[in-house]
Protein backbone atom coordinates (compact mmCIF):
# COMPACT_ATOMS: atom_id res chain seq x y z
CA UNK A 1 0.00 0.00 0.00
CA UNK A 2 1.48 3.11 -0.68
CA UNK A 3 0.34 6.20 0.61
CA UNK A 4 0.58 9.66 -0.91
CA UNK A 5 -0.22 13.85 0.24
CA UNK A 6 -1.73 15.90 -1.60
CA UNK A 7 0.64 19.53 -2.15
CA UNK A 8 -2.33 22.04 -2.25
CA UNK A 9 -4.59 20.51 0.42
CA UNK A 10 -2.32 18.06 2.30
CA UNK A 11 -4.78 15.53 2.10
CA UNK A 12 -3.59 11.79 2.63
CA UNK A 13 -4.36 8.42 0.12
CA UNK A 14 -3.36 5.56 -0.35
CA UNK A 15 -3.34 3.11 -3.51
CA UNK A 16 -2.72 -0.88 -3.98
CA UNK A 17 0.20 -2.22 -4.74
CA UNK A 18 -0.73 -5.35 -6.82
CA UNK A 19 3.11 -6.97 -6.73
CA UNK A 20 3.51 -6.55 -3.21
CA UNK A 21 0.81 -9.86 -3.06
CA UNK A 22 3.46 -11.62 -4.57
CA UNK A 23 5.57 -11.14 -1.42
CA UNK A 24 5.72 -13.20 1.99
CA UNK A 25 5.44 -16.10 3.23
CA UNK A 26 1.60 -17.65 2.38
CA UNK A 27 0.03 -16.96 -0.99
CA UNK A 28 -3.09 -14.48 -1.25
CA UNK A 29 -5.40 -14.19 -3.76
CA UNK A 30 -3.88 -11.58 -6.98
CA UNK A 31 -7.82 -9.77 -6.41
CA UNK A 32 -8.68 -9.36 -3.14
CA UNK A 33 -5.98 -10.20 -1.14
CA UNK A 34 -7.44 -12.85 1.48
CA UNK A 35 -5.66 -16.22 2.56
CA UNK A 36 -8.60 -18.29 2.48
CA UNK A 37 -7.33 -20.25 -0.73
CA UNK A 38 -8.57 -24.12 -1.40
CA UNK A 39 -5.65 -26.06 -3.49
CA UNK A 40 -6.48 -27.25 -6.92
CA UNK A 41 -5.68 -30.87 -8.88
CA UNK A 42 -6.50 -29.19 -12.27
CA UNK A 43 -7.93 -26.19 -14.09
CA UNK A 44 -11.61 -25.43 -13.76
CA UNK A 45 -12.97 -23.96 -16.90
CA UNK A 46 -15.64 -22.29 -15.63
CA UNK A 47 -13.74 -19.99 -12.83
CA UNK A 48 -11.42 -17.51 -14.73
CA UNK A 49 -7.72 -17.95 -14.56
CA UNK A 50 -5.60 -15.13 -13.50
CA UNK A 51 -2.88 -13.84 -16.12
CA UNK A 52 -0.22 -11.66 -16.56
CA UNK A 53 3.66 -11.73 -16.10
CA UNK A 54 4.65 -12.40 -12.47
CA UNK A 55 1.81 -15.33 -12.56
CA UNK A 56 3.52 -17.11 -15.69
CA UNK A 57 6.40 -17.24 -14.01
CA UNK A 58 4.88 -18.38 -10.61
CA UNK A 59 3.69 -21.21 -13.10
CA UNK A 60 6.66 -21.45 -14.59
CA UNK A 61 9.09 -21.71 -10.75
CA UNK A 62 6.66 -24.89 -10.26
CA UNK A 63 3.90 -23.18 -8.44
CA UNK A 64 0.75 -25.00 -8.19
CA UNK A 65 -3.03 -24.27 -8.40
CA UNK A 66 -5.14 -22.21 -6.05
CA UNK A 67 -8.54 -21.37 -5.88
CA UNK A 68 -10.08 -17.87 -4.10
CA UNK A 69 -13.91 -18.49 -2.57
CA UNK A 70 -14.78 -15.15 -2.82
CA UNK A 71 -13.23 -14.07 -6.17
CA UNK A 72 -13.66 -17.54 -8.11
CA UNK A 73 -10.24 -16.81 -9.39
CA UNK A 74 -7.72 -19.72 -10.33
CA UNK A 75 -4.02 -18.62 -10.20
CA UNK A 76 -0.32 -20.18 -9.73
CA UNK A 77 2.02 -19.92 -6.75
CA UNK A 78 4.82 -21.25 -5.41
CA UNK A 79 4.16 -21.05 -1.96
CA UNK A 80 1.93 -22.90 0.63
CA UNK A 81 -1.49 -22.22 1.94
CA UNK A 82 -1.92 -20.66 5.14
CA UNK A 83 -2.84 -22.00 8.06
CA UNK A 84 -6.50 -22.18 9.20
CA UNK A 85 -6.13 -20.05 12.03
CA UNK A 86 -4.78 -17.61 9.79
CA UNK A 87 -0.67 -16.29 9.27
CA UNK A 88 -2.07 -13.34 11.93
CA UNK A 89 -3.27 -15.44 14.41
CA UNK A 90 -0.49 -17.76 14.24
CA UNK A 91 2.03 -15.23 14.40
CA UNK A 92 0.55 -13.73 17.66
CA UNK A 93 -0.87 -17.30 18.93
CA UNK A 94 3.12 -18.74 18.76
CA UNK A 95 4.46 -15.12 20.61
CA UNK A 96 1.75 -15.31 22.96
CA UNK A 97 2.75 -18.95 23.92
CA UNK A 98 5.92 -18.34 24.35
CA UNK A 99 4.85 -15.19 26.81
CA UNK A 100 2.95 -17.19 29.14
CA UNK A 101 4.53 -17.79 32.36
CA UNK A 102 4.83 -21.23 32.75
CA UNK A 103 3.15 -23.05 35.73
CA UNK A 104 4.71 -25.46 38.01
CA UNK A 105 2.93 -27.93 40.05
CA UNK A 106 3.92 -28.56 43.69
CA UNK A 107 3.49 -31.85 45.16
Amino acid sequence: MAIYECRDCHEIGNAPRRFKLHLGEFCRCPRCGTFRLSKLRKRDRIDAMHGGFLHLLERMAGGQLFHCRYCRLQFYDRRGLAPESGPENARNGAAAEASRPKEETAR
